[in-house]
C-alpha cells in the first residue's frame, strides 16, 4: 500500500479536485485507490455505504474511484453550528458537539479515530490519496495536528503541495509555507503543483526554474484554469449564481449555515435554469420558484430569513403565482413550528415557522442517515417518476400536510405538497441529481425541457476532463515512482 497527500498553500487552492483528478487518472489505468481526508470542515455531506456520514468532496473522490464511499474516507468530519463551535463526526456517526477550544484539545484523541480508518483502508486498497485541510503552515494549529503534516508524518507519506496562482503570488505561497514547515516536513515535500493557470504556460519557465533552485523540490506541474468545471463542492464558499436569459428563474437564500448547496448544481448546469443565490443585504428578486436549502442550523437560520425580509417576499411570490420548495431544513422551516428541547442544533427552544404547511418538526437526538430510492409523486398517487438521493436530518416530522406527500421512498411517503401544488417540501437532498426527477419538477414549476442534465453522468464526464489534464500537464513519471506503480522509489 502506497500514500500520496496533496496539501495546500490556503483553503480552496484547489486540494480537492488535485486528488479528484489522481483518483480518476488511477482508476482508470485499473489502479485500486481510495480518497481519504482524515479531517474536514464542511456542511456539504454525503452518506456512506455502511451508513455514515463523510464529506462530500471526498464522496465525490470516492465515484473517481469507481468505488462507493465509506465512513473510513473521512474519519473526522467537522460541520458549523455556530462561529464558535461544531458538530464532530467520528468515522461517520455523531460524537457530539464542541466548541474550538474544546476540540483543538480533543484533537490528540480524534488522531487515533484517523489513523485505525487509515489503516483499515490501507488493507483494502493499493494506494490512497489523502487530502489536507486548509494550509499546514498554520501556526495555532500545528499541536495535535491531523489534517495535514501531523498525519503526513504518522503515516510517513510523501506530500505535493499545491499553489492557487489565481489569487496572486503563488510563488509566494509556495516559498513561505515551506519555510513555515519544519525540517522533516519540508523534506516530506515531494513537488509542487501550480493550479488554475491561465494563458501561455512557457511564461512561468523562469519563475519554476527558480522555485525549484530556491528549494530544491520539482515543479510536477502547472493545470490550466478548465472552464466550466462544475463539481461537487467541499464547503459553502463561492456559492454565486448563474446569470443570463434562462426560462425559469429559480432564487436561493443564502442562509449563514447553508448545508448541502450542491443540491442546485443540477440546476446551474441546466441549459434553460437560471439559478441564483441571495444573501445578507441582497434585495430579494423576483423569480420563479424560491427553494429554501438545507440548514445545520434550521432555527437560526429561520430567524435570518425573518430578520432579512424573506416571509414578506414569499408571501408576494405566492400571490403572483410563483411557486416554493424546501430541501430538509428548508421544509422543516415551511412549517407552523420547528422544536428543539434538547439544544441539538443550538440553544432549546422553539421557533415558528413560516406557515405555510401545516407540519410540526422535533429535533431528536439520532441523526437519520441513508439512501434512498423511489419516485415523485407529483400529480398523485398513480404518477410515478423515478427518484434517488439521501437523507441527512435530525428532525421528526408530523401533521396533516403530510397526507399529501411528494415522493415515495423504500415504500414510505415522504414531504408534502399544497393543496394548490405551490408550496412543497421533501426530506431529499440530491433530488434534483436525476434526470427525470428534475425534468418532472421544472415541469411543474413551468418549464417543459427535454434538457435536464444527468448529474451523476455530468460528474463522470467532468472527472474524466480532470484525469485528461493531469495525464496531459503533470509529470506523470514523477508521479508514478511516487506512488510506487513502477516498483520504484523517488
Amino acid at each position: 500500500m502506497t500514500t500520496l497527500m496533496i496539501q495546500g498553500t490556503t483553503s480552496d487552492a484547489g486540494k480537492s479536485t488535485v486528488v479528484a483528478a489522481l483518483c480518476r487518472w488511477l482508476a482508470l489505468q485499473g489502479v485500486s485507490v481510495a480518497p481519504f481526508k482524515p479531517q474536514n470542515m464542511a456542511l456539504n455531506s454525503a452518506v456512506t455505504v455502511d451508513g455514515g456520514e463523510i464529506g462530500r468532496s471526498t464522496a465525490l473522490q470516492a465515484l473517481a474511484c469507481g468505488i462507493e464511499p465509506h465512513s473510513d474516507m473521512n474519519p473526522v468530519l467537522l460541520k458549523p453550528q455556530t462561529d464558535s463551535g461544531a458538530q464532530v463526526i467520528l468515522r461517520g456517526q455523531v460524537h457530539g458537539n464542541m466548541g474550538a477550544l474544546d476540540y483543538h484539545a480533543y484533537k490528540a484523541k480524534a488522531a487515533d479515530s484517523v489513523m485505525a480508518a487509515w489503516r483499515a483502508l490501507s488493507e483494502r486498497y493499493d494506494v490512497i490519496v489523502a487530502e489536507g485541510a486548509g494550509s499546514p503552515a498554520e501556526i495555532n494549529l500545528r499541536a495535535n495536528d491531523i489534517a495535514n503534516m501531523g498525519f503526513a508524518e504518522a503515516a510517513d507519506c510523501p506530500v505535493l503541495l499545491v499553489g492557487d496562482i489565481e489569487r496572486g503570488g503563488v510563488f509566494a505561497q509556495l516559498v513561505g509555507t515551506m519555510a513555515l514547515l519544519s525540517e522533516s516536513e519540508q523534506a516530506r515535500i515531494a513537488g509542487f503543483v501550480i493550479n488554475r493557470f491561465r494563458g501561455d504556460a512557457g511564461l512561468l519557465d523562469s519563475g519554476l526554474s527558480w522555485l525549484t533552485e530556491r528549494t530544491g523540490k520539482p515543479v510536477v506541474g502547472v493545470l490550466s484554469y478548465l472552464k466550466g468545471l462544475l463539481l461537487d463542492a467541499e464547503d459553502s464558499v463561492n456559492l454565486g449564481g448563474a446569470d443570463g436569459g434562462g426560462k425559469l428563474r429559480v432564487i436561493v437564500p443564502r442562509l449563514p449555515r447553508i448545508s448541502n448547496h450542491n443540491d442546485f448544481d443540477p440546476l446551474r448546469a441546466h441549459p434553460e435554469v437560471e439559478l441564483r443565490f441571495v444573501g445578507e443585504g441582497e434585495a430579494i428578486p423576483s423569480g420563479d420558484v424560491i427553494i429554501l436549502p438545507g440548514s445545520k442550523s434550521t432555527r437560526s437560520d429561520l430567524g435570518w430569513l425573518k430578520a432579512h425580509g424573506w416571509p414578506a417576499a414569499i408571501t408576494r411570490h405566492l400571490r403572483y403565482g410563483g411557486h416554493v420548495f424546501g430541501i430538509c431544513g428548508g421544509f422543516q422551516m415551511l412549517g407552523e413550528w420547528v422544536a428543539d428541547p434538547d439544544g441539538l442544533e443550538g440553544a432549546p427552544g422553539n421557533t415558528e415557522g413560516l406557515g405555510w404547511l401545516s407540519i410540526n418538526t422535533r429535533m431528536v437526538s439520532g441523526k437519520q442517515l441513508r439512501n434512498v430510492t423511489g419516485s415523485l409523486r407529483l400529480e398523485g398517487p398513480e404518477s410515478q417518476v423515478p427518484l434517488t438521493g439521501y437523507e441527512i436530518h435530525n428532525g421528526v416530522t408530523t401533521g396533516t400536510a403530510l397526507n399529501r406527500p411528494l415522493a415515495h421512498l423504500d415504500g414510505r411517503p415522504d414531504g408534502a405538497i399544497s393543496d394548490d401544488g405551490q408550496v412543497m417540501g421533501t426530506y431529499v437532498h440530491g433530488i434534483f441529481d436525476r434526470a427525470e426527477a428534475c425534468a418532472a419538477l421544472l415541469a411543474h414549476w413551468g418549464l417543459h425541457s427535454h434538457r435536464a442534465v444527468d448529474y451523476q453522468q455530468h460528474r463522470l464526464l467532468q472527472l474524466d476532463r480532470l484525469a485528461d489534464q493531469l495525464e496531459k500537464e503533470l509529470d506523470t513519471d514523477l508521479l508514478r515512482r511516487l506512488l510506487k506503480l513502477n516498483g520504484e522509489t523517488v
